[in-house]
């Protein structure tokens, strides 16, 4: 038997913390970690974003005839590029230079969406404050406020019911139709597969008035069905369901295959592997897409004013009379030139924000687990399923006990005869 051995290396590279550079000592170089910011990185930052302001602060400002907040800070943001990558020239090498450049584009544009939802959010809780701190505008309608009251008359009550039930049915019914047709898609296949992806790639792009005009035309004008808060929901239906399909596909095809087959293997039909793994392992990419239809939902104003009219007093049954919603409450009073009118449009807005961030939490605590990840109540239905299984164990384990105690040992068991065959080294010639 030969043993194979190997030599260490002479020399090891130390242990380098997480963010310091280290000296490989096989190479003899200064080597940087990816992704790790050290202090040479923070004191190249810090002098690249000051002299970069103040640069541009003097072109900007005081030489040439420019002006404006926005211009300034893109201004900025060019010349603190340009300054880090002539700083991050005299200390790295070219392809350190080019993740430092790229890792401050990325971050940079992290900063600038953040920002801007930042100051929209402050913006919008700034003027609909005023509004929402009346305990009026919560509780009551606009059935007898007109546009010289003050903001202790008046409120969004009908319009957060009328918010509230139109989604609540666009859920309900673009959810199952959506999830089913995704399954069909991904699971069942077939010639039909293509032509409905295909359709519903094209309804993923249709503007929102179109939806209301179908509505209008096919409901409303050819069966004369009323506008009402269904109408609505009918239209922001056709909105959700292709955005729902589209996502559940793609959560669906991401299930491994192995369990499918695991499945399979053990007996089950194809309808109980699709109901019992695929969907169960793919909750949480579920709910994500459903959020995703909500949120295209709940901001449509043209479907909504096409389908369910407007009306300033509040009406709680959805199948009958017109119907108005949060978005477009905002977009009637907004337009008002008097400025409690603004503040009621702006407290809307912040309302709706508040409703659809309680939505979404609610969804994402119900079904946000990661893929197979049980849930509580799963757990507590397998951990009884244990005890039970153990306690019937034990209880057939004890006569059994008893029974072989009072019989006779068995006789020992004979070795097995061992054979040899004898293999020659060379064949033997043939006769």
């Amino acid at each position: 038997m030969t043993t194979v051995t190997t030599k260490a290396a002479a020399t090891a590279t130390p242990a380098a913390t997480v963010g310091t550079p280290y000296l490989d000592a096989d190479s003899g170089q200064v080597l940087v970690r990816p992704g790790a910011i050290t202090a040479a990185d923070a004191g190249s930052l810090a002098g690249a974003a000051a002299g970069s302001l103040g640069l541009v602060w003097l072109l900007y400002e005081r030489i040439l005839p420019f002006s404006g907040a926005l211009g300034f800070w893109v201004c900025w943001y060019v010349a603190f590029l340009a300054f880090y990558w002539g700083i991050a020239r005299t200390q790295w090498e070219s392809r350190h230079v080019r993740e430092k450049i790229a890792t401050a584009v990325f971050t940079g544009a992290g900063v600038l969406v953040v920002a801007v939802l930042a100051d929209l959010i402050g913006y919008i809780g700034w003027r609909g404050a005023k509004a929402v701190g009346h305990g009026n505008f919560l509780t009551t309608d606009m059935q007898r406020t007109g546009p010289l009251d003050r903001l202790d008359s008046g409120g969004i009550l009908h319009a957060m019911i009328g918010s509230l039930e139109q989604l609540g049915l666009a859920t309900l019914f673009a959810v199952p139709l959506g999830i089913a047709a995704a399954v069909f898609m991904s699971e069942v296949g077939g010639r039909l597969a293509q032509p409905v992806r295909t359709v519903v790639n094209a309804m993923t792009a249709l503007p929102s008035i179109v939806a209301g005009l179908f509505v209008l035309g096919s409901v409303i004008l050819t069966l004369g069905y009323d506008r009402s808060g269904f109408a609505a929901s009918l239209a922001l239906t056709v909105m959700m369901m292709p955005i729902v399909t589209r996502a559940s596909e793609v959560v669906i095809r991401v299930v491994p295959n192995t369990l499918r087959e695991a499945s399979y293997a053990l007996g089950g039909s194809q309808w109980r592997t699709v109901w019992n793994v695929v969907l169960p392992t793919a909750r949480s990419g579920l709910t994500t897409a459903i959020l995703l239809g909500m949120a295209r939902a709940v901001g449509e104003t043209s479907p909504v004013l096409l389908s369910a009219g407007f009306t300033p007093r509040k009406n709680a049954n959805p199948f009958s009379g017109q119907q108005v919603s949060l978005p477009l409450y905002v977009w009637n009073y907004v337009r008002y030139p008097q400025e409690d009118m603004k503040v009621r449009a702006f407290g809307a807005a912040l309302a709706l924000m508040s409703i659809v961030l309680i939505l979404f939490v609610a969804a994402r605590v119900a079904g946000g687990r990661r893929p197979g990840e049980l849930s509580r109540r799963s757990l507590r239905r397998l951990a009884r399923d244990r005890a039970s299984g153990a306690s019937d164990a034990s209880g057939a384990s004890a006569p059994a006990t008893s029974a072989t105690s009072t019989a006779p040992p068995p006789p020992a068991a004979r070795p097995a005869p061992v054979t040899t065959a004898v293999i020659p080294s060379r064949p033997e010639p043939a006769s």
